[in-house]
Order: structure tokens, then C-alpha cells, then sequence
């Protein structure tokens, strides 16, 4: 009779990255469409086909799973904000914000969460929220060393305004597409409200020459 071979470590922990993958998925789906209140373990064990022990295994609770759906878009999306280290300052800003069109348009669904979550205000703070606020900060901090790079002569104030300004107007912009899909060219009012950050910038400066 012929014994069963036991199954190799790193074929278990092969099949947990499947699964895992698998159960991120699930959420962040789910989640994107109804919001931390909307999004349960059974309606994520039901999407994805996995039984809720198997999420359990994985995540300690819901909060802790949605702070991985954050968790995991978090370097793409940091990515994007990289202002390219070559070319004139115009096509730097330019490359910069098609960067980010594109990275709302491959992963909608992670900022669509995020910003749920940043709206949302209850008496104890899911981890999840907290995630996300902490990747919006670390973009910002980003974006405004790239705005004090680019544009040299600007007050900490005034870099400030723009790097608060431009984050703004980049949720602003991804709820405009959210609304008017296909109608809007989400990448061309990216590189528009770019154009419009960095005039803003040589303005500030002109004002600040004596």
C-alpha cells in the first residue's frame, strides 16, 4: 500500500501565499464597494470560496485584515509620487503626475478604501484608517521635498500650501473620474493640475523676490 507524502513546508507555505492573496482580494473589493462597516469576515470568506478559519489564520480581525488590503497597495502607491530625478522642471511635474493617474487607474479600488476610511470617524479608530492616513502623510512628505526640489526660493509655509494643495486636488481628481468614468481623461487632468501646482509655485517665488 502506498503512503501519502507529507506536504513540504514550502509547498504549505506556497499554498498560504495563494490563499492569502486570494483573501486580500476578496476584501478589498468588498470593502471599495461598501465602506469598514459593510465589509464583514462571512461576506469575505464567501467571495473568495475560503472558509472563515482560513481568514482567521491569517488575520486576527477584520481591522487587521482591511490595514493589509492598505498595507499591500502601499509601495505602488508611494511609488507614484516619485518626482523623476531627470529632464527640465515642467517635464519632471509632467512625468510625476501621470505616474499617479496611472497608478489610480491599476489600482482604483485601494484608494476608492481609503478614502472611505478617511471619512469615516467612530470613537476607536480602526488600524486600518490609521494605516492610510500614515500613507497619505508619507506621500505628502514626498511630494513636498520634490516641490522644494524642483522650485528652490519657496518659504517651508509656501511648500507646505502646495504639497497640501496638490494632495487635495489628486482625491479631488480621482473623484471625478469615480463620477464621470470613461467621459474623464483622468491622465491629461493630471498633468493639468500639475502645470497648475508648479505656475503656482513660480508666482509664489516671483512674489518672494525682492
Amino acid at each position: 500500500m502506498a503512503t501519502k507524502k507529507a506536504t513540504s513546508p514550502r509547498r504549505r507555505r506556497a499554498d498560504g501565499e495563494i490563499s492569502r492573496t486570494r483573501i486580500l482580494d476578496a476584501a478589498t473589493e468588498i470593502a471599495s464597494e461598501r465602506g469598514y462597516e459593510g465589509t464583514s469576515i462571512g461576506a469575505v470568506s464567501t467571495k473568495c470560496g475560503l472558509p472563515a478559519s482560513s481568514i482567521y489564520w491569517h488575520f486576527k480581525d477584520k481591522d487587521d485584515l482591511l490595514a493589509a488590503v492598505i498595507e499591500r497597495s502601499f509601495g505602488t502607491w508611494l511609488n507614484a509620487w516619485q518626482i523623476p530625478a531627470h529632464g527640465s522642471a515642467e517635464e519632471r511635474i509632467s512625468a510625476v503626475a501621470t505616474q499617479i493617474a496611472k497608478a489610480l487607474m491599476d489600482s482604483p479600488d485601494f484608494i476608492r478604501l481609503g478614502l472611505m476610511l478617511a471619512l469615516e470617524r467612530r470613537p476607536v479608530e480602526p488600524r486600518a484608517r490609521a494605516e492610510f492616513l500614515g500613507v497619505r502623510e508619507q506621500a505628502y512628505r514626498v511630494l513636498a521635498t520634490g516641490i522644494g526640489e524642483l522650485t528652490p526660493g519657496l518659504t517651508d509655509a509656501q511648500v507646505h500650501e502646495l504639497a497640501t494643495y496638490a494632495l487635495a486636488g489628486a482625491d479631488g481628481l480621482f473623484l471625478a473620474k469615480e463620477i464621470g468614468g470613461d467621459s474623464v481623461d483622468l491622465i491629461a487632468l493630471f498633468e493639468l493640475h500639475a502645470r497648475a501646482v508648479y505656475a503656482a509655485a513660480v508666482a509664489m517665488i516671483a512674489r518672494n523676490t525682492p
